[in-house]
């Protein structure tokens, strides 16, 4: 029965135009006899010439290729006869066979062929130039589609997207059906990717009781993986307990004993930290109990005596030609001294003459350094400000994917460890738990690491308060640089950060570095940030729109990033004849635009000159260049990588004209405009401001309601996280 709004078509494949193996993205021409020849787009995994397809979908118009079919659902029959069998054998139907074979195969087996190549695939080394090795390939390939098609069939019957049978057929293969019957929960697993509502209805509609292991535990699972998103490492039983069942609407008891019997299976750990008794997912149980143990290890040692060195820490602010100010100059001893330690302050308090004159002593130690942040921006900045290369974290432990697991992964680990001394770590304040695991898991046991980062900023984005709980905790040996310096202090963008985060108004007197633009209404605010990015700054102050980024502590309401980059599109990159577009979701992307990549993706492959190498990651920003709407793609160069998307992986993209606070972490721009309005309270607080502040290099304008700032100032709140690292490094990890 067709869905409300569909319409049906059918007809056989006659040519494959594109195909995306892995996302089973498709564009073909289908022959639907009467009507003729018909384009069909959309995820067909394996579609080959000679395929019976019944479609069901609607007609979208293409501004290039015209009118095509989009497909929401399809049924998918393989050829019957023998000379629809042999078009499909002979151009691409299966791997390892091509037109000359295809004619032995069928001229032999006929309108058996397809049951001979699945059932008894041995039969085809009967034929001339067919060994028996290659016949159980042949056989193995035609096996390998057949499972996926049917996995497909399954889940479009069940009304959930094609996308999903490739990712599950990548991690549980030909197993990959049987497995998904027997749990359907497995959708909503970590490397999957679908939704766990998707997985319930799923489930019920097999027979799987309400109040069943399978469904509760599933529930459970998803509620902590669900709260990684929020920056917990772990929830605490009784709360895992209550939000369990509150989702899927059953009682305590079923849930706690579903929770005990996940304890049991090792897929859950629960502990007692910090007086509470913790749920964690095992992966996260490891890496913040491990990342404990290393610390504690490392903060243990210490390799020098004070003065021991004091003679090269000389030599090195003689030859940088400055005198360290006394936190500095403490901060490079404490960095000779120890394995690890910690260096934090505000803005224009000297952290990068520090780290510079740390690098230093490093290099008349002879130690082999490497540098290392969170973001491209970053360490491209690390990288300008040190005179040496910097690269980001992803990058140094060389992050991949294992296609057979479906997991992440990183090339740098203890067995094959960093050709590295000491590692310093700059905006230590995003790296989550994980990436930090990660990291000193990639490290040699001797090796140094010096965090470098601002401790008042907003934590990571990703799970734990790690550079928060590492100063908090005392273990470590750390250096808060609070002298703000001469040349910093004559900023009002400096001055006035540091205002802030005493939880002062800033002073705006509107000259200088910092101005304040007082915007009662939405409407205005709006109105005023386009005229500033589109006329005033490039007109009168020189800088392009291009060195300036739009801020604003939420996504939505009328001021937020979603209205804003929707506005700032239309003022900087206004539709153009020759310039491609593609609508996708909410967003419509323009050639020209800036985007920037939302989530981590290590297989996506970019080449920057001679060089190719994968993975593009969450904040990574770029400009989009093309926009191929025949070969459905669309490149992005990401600082001179350039990278291809196909047209269904564009929910991994959104414009970057205006962006979220957060999503700034790590990043400096010439010029930052915020902009302040309502929000949602959780968002409007200091530490929001703060971080936005800490942005700009050369100029900050805020838009906006004094009375928006002023309650944002005086907010000091802190969004609770559950994290146990600063617990166990204060009691030894126990």
């Amino acid at each position: 029965m067709l869905q409300e709004g569909s319409i049906g078509i059918s007809g056989t494949v006659s040519s494959v135009i594109y195909q995306n193996e892995e996302t089973g993205y498709t564009v073909l021409r289908l022959d639907t006899g009467a009507e003729g020849l018909v384009t069909v787009v959309g995820c067909l995994p394996y579609a080959s010439p000679g395929e019976t397809l019944e479609l069901e979908g609607g007609w979208t118009s293409h501004p290039t290729h015209g009118q095509q079919f989009k497909v929401e659902q399809a049924v998918r029959r393989l050829p019957e006869t023998t000379a629809a069998i042999y078009e499909y054998l002979a151009f691409g139907g299966i791997k390892g066979i091509g037109p000359v074979t295809a004619r032995l195969i069928v001229e032999r087996f006929g309108v058996e062929t397809l049951d001979v190549i699945e059932q008894t695939p041995e039969r085809l080394s009967e034929l001339r130039g067919i060994s028996a090795k290659k016949a159980q390939e042949i056989g193995r390939a035609f096996q390998r589609r057949a499972g996926l098609r049917r996995l497909v069939e399954f889940l479009v019957r069940a009304g959930l997207s094609a996308r999903l049978a490739i990712r599950l057929f990548k991690v549980y293969g030909d197993d990959a059906l049987a497995a998904l019957k027997d749990n359907p929960y497995i959708l909503a697993g970590e490397y999957i990717g679908g939704d766990f509502h998707e997985a319930d209805k799923l489930a019920l509609s097999l027979g799987f009781e309400a109040g069943s292991a399978e469904r509760v535990q599933a529930a459970a699972l998803f509620e902590l993986s669900y709260n990684l998103n929020n920056g917990h490492t772990f929830i605490p039983r009784n709360k895992l307990i209550d939000v369990t069942s509150r989702l899927i609407d059953v009682d305590t008891y079923t849930t706690a004993d579903a929770l005990d019997s996940l304890i049991e299976q090792g897929m859950i750990v629960e502990c007692e930290i910090a007086g509470l008794r913790a749920c964690y997912l095992t992966s996260l149980y490891i890496a913040e109990s491990e990342v404990a143990e290393r610390i504690l290890l490392m903060s243990g040692f210490k390799l020098f005596e004070s003065g021991e060195l004091r003679h090269l820490i000389d030599e090195a602010q003689s030859e940088m030609g400055v005198i360290l100010a006394e936190g500095q100059k403490r901060a490079v001893e404490i960095a000779a001294e120890r394995r690890i330690m910690a260096l934090t302050g505000g803005p224009g308090t000297g952290k990068t003459t520090t780290v510079r004159a740390i690098l230093a002593l490093f290099n008349k130690m002879g130690l082999k350094t490497v540098l290392t942040a969170p973001t491209g921006r970053a360490a491209k900045r690390m990288g300008e400000l040190c005179l040496e290369e910097a690269q980001t974290v992803h990058r140094l432990l060389g992050a991949g994917f294992n296609e057979e697991m479906g997991l992440p992964l990183f090339q740098k680990c203890a067995d094959d460890p960093l050709d590295a001394d000491a590692v310093i770590l700059d905006e230590s304040s995003m790296v989550d738990i994980t990436l930090m695991h990660a990291l000193l898991d990639a490290m040699k046991p001797e090796c140094r690491l010096v965090l470098v980062g601002d401790s008042d900023q907003l934590p990571s984005v990703g799970p734990g308060n790690v550079f928060a709980d590492i100063i908090g905790s005392g273990i470590v040996e750390t250096v808060c640089l609070t002298e703000i310096f001469r040349q910093a202090a004559e900023s009002k963008i400096v001055s006035n950060a540091h205002r802030i985060n005493r939880g002062e108004m800033p002073e705006a007197d509107n000259t200088g570095d910092f101005f304040f633009l007082q915007r009662r209404t939405p409407e205005k605010t709006v109105d005023t940030i386009l005229e500033l990015c589109a006329q005033r700054l490039p007109q009168n102050m020189g800088i392009p729109p291009t060195q300036i980024q739009v801020l604003s502590p939420t996504r939505m309401y009328e001021t937020g990033t979603v209205r804003l980059n929707s506005a700032l599109q239309a003022a900087l990159n206004p539709p153009a004849e020759g310039r491609n577009e593609k609508r996708f979701g909410d967003f419509l992307f323009r050639e020209g635009d800036r985007v920037m990549q939302i989530r981590n993706n290590y297989d996506i492959i970019w080449k920057k000159g001679e060089t190719i190498g994968s993975g593009v990651f969450n904040g990574d920003i770029g400009q989009l260049i093309a926009i191929d709407n025949k070969q459905q793609t669309l490149t992005v160069d990401f600082e001179d990588k350039i990278a291809n998307y196909s047209f269904d992986m564009l929910n991994e993209l959104e414009p970057a004209y205006a962006m979220t606070v957060h999503k700034s972490q790590g990043s400096e721009y010439r010029a930052v405009i915020l902009s302040l309005s309502r929000g949602a309270p959780g968002l409007m607080t200091r530490s929001v401001l703060y971080t936005a502040a800490t942005r700009a290099r050369e100029l900050l304008i805020i838009v906006g309601d004094s009375e928006v700032l002023k309650a944002m100032t005086q907010d000091n709140r802190k969004q609770r996280r559950y994290s146990g690292l600063k617990a166990r490094l204060k009691s030894g990890n126990r």
